[in-house]
């Protein structure tokens, strides 16, 4: 019963992947595909888009993009709570603005 009462509701995630078309390219980002995840955070939603399309046997079917790597950017759009940019570097994801998928 406590844990039930103590549990963070687990939330759909927007999330769409922009990659560019050559890995380890600076500019070109094109939207490759648009999800939902189930989360209870924003990091736990980065987690879970990395893990999910890092492992062959997770990647959606109709997924038509590379591995995630650096470089990468998610946007993940709560809809009224705002959209949030994050982009894969070395040290993990990373806030960053919006300008640079332009």
């Amino acid at each position: 019963m406590i844990k039930m009462l103590t549990k963070r509701a687990c939330n759909q995630y927007d999330v769409t992947i922009f990659q560019t078309p050559k890995y380890r390219e600076r500019k070109g980002y094109k939207e490759v595909y648009r999800i939902l995840i189930p989360a209870n955070s924003r990091e736990h939603c980065l987690q879970e888009t990395f893990s999910r399309f890092n492992v062959t046997d997770r990647i959606p079917t109709n997924y038509e993009g590379r591995f995630l790597a650096t470089g990468d950017i998610i946007l993940i759009d709560e809809g009224r709570g705002g959209q949030y940019y994050y982009q894969l570097k070395p040290g993990g994801w990373f806030p960053i603005n919006r300008i640079i998928i332009r």
